[in-house]
């Protein structure tokens, strides 16, 4: 039985990498952000980041083969502090998405599913996050917790405040689904309610499931690195959002005619955009495999 699952699962994987590759800019997207993986947990180690290293004499150098992108207003390598600070950009980014998710898709199924005063009890909760606007919510949180915060804790706080729309939106699906007639056929042959939740109704939420992560991985760079640049996280100075402050605040006080600090500026902002395009266009190949409609093996 397990080989047959296997077998299964290898063929819908083959299938899934098939549709990718049909569709270009997914499969662009897939190839940059698996990129990206690579450089936050293997490039440490091929180009470590030398805190403590300081050259006066190199600092704000353009790009060499050296350099190939600069160096800071310390003399160091802008490129190992990019690899350096991608660790914990991807490490939040991928737990937000998960903890978003699991938080938004186990809120939405219980309030769709049970109803009543459970329903109205978890939908006020809902609208009271989403009255007050998330990211000062966020700066808020961050300045009063005050202390230094870990990748993980930092994806929690992301989470927290930003589950409501995707919870009320699961709630809806859930009872369009509720009302089906398998849902009605399931119910009348007596299947239990955790078959009838997840292997009714949440197989057929796993395409939005899986497009939800990712929409909350995008916003969650954004958030973090937005707490970096306004000093709200731990002092991070391979952070992108630090890199940029940094960047920003060294241009306007000293060298304002240096190009060297304008490509110290446009790196982080460009690796930001890059992350995100990369997210969003996968984004645009994962509705043809999950969509049966737009789904024809080849």
């Amino acid at each position: 039985m397990f080989k047959d699952r296997a077998k299964g699962w290898l063929r819908e994987l083959k299938i899934t990498f098939k549709i990718l590759r049909r569709n270009r800019a997914a499969f662009v997207g897939l190839i940059i952000f698996i990129g990206f993986l690579f450089m936050a947990y293997v490039g440490p180690y091929i180009r470590p980041y030398n805190e403590i290293y300081y050259n006066f004499e190199e600092r704000f150098v353009l790009p060499s083969l050296e350099h190939p992108l600069g160096t800071d207003y310390r003399g160091r390598d802008t490129l190992a502090q990019m690899i350096d600070g991608s660790t914990n950009i991807i490490t939040v980014a991928l737990l937000t998405g998960l903890f978003s998710t699991f938080l938004s898709f186990s809120i939405g199924m219980v309030s769709g599913y049970l109803g009543g005063k459970v329903d109205r009890a978890l939908m006020f909760l809902a609208d009271v996050f989403l009255v007050i606007p998330s990211f000062p919510l966020l700066l808020l949180i961050a300045a009063v917790v005050g202390r230094t915060l870990s990748p993980l804790e930092i994806a929690g706080l992301i989470s927290i405040v930003g589950w409501a729309g995707l919870a009320r939106a699961v709630r809806s699906q859930v009872l369009s689904i509720k009302s089906s007639d398998f849902i009605e056929a399931a119910r009348c042959l007596g299947l239990s309610t955790s078959h009838i939740v997840f292997r009714e109704i949440l197989s057929n939420l796993t395409p939005y499931l899986f497009m939800s992560m990712i929409t909350s991985m995008v916003g969650a760079i954004y958030s973090q690195t937005g707490l970096a640049y306004l000093g709200l996280l731990p002092l991070e100075t391979t952070n992108w959002g630090f890199v940029i402050n940094t960047a920003m605040y060294t241009y306007q006080a000293f060298f304002s005619q240096n190009l060297g600090v304008l490509l110290y500026f446009f790196v982080p902002v460009s690796l930001i955009v890059l992350l995100q395009s990369s997210l969003v266009m996968l984004l645009s190949g994962l509705e043809e495999v999950f969509n049966p409609r737009l789904r024809t093996e080849a």
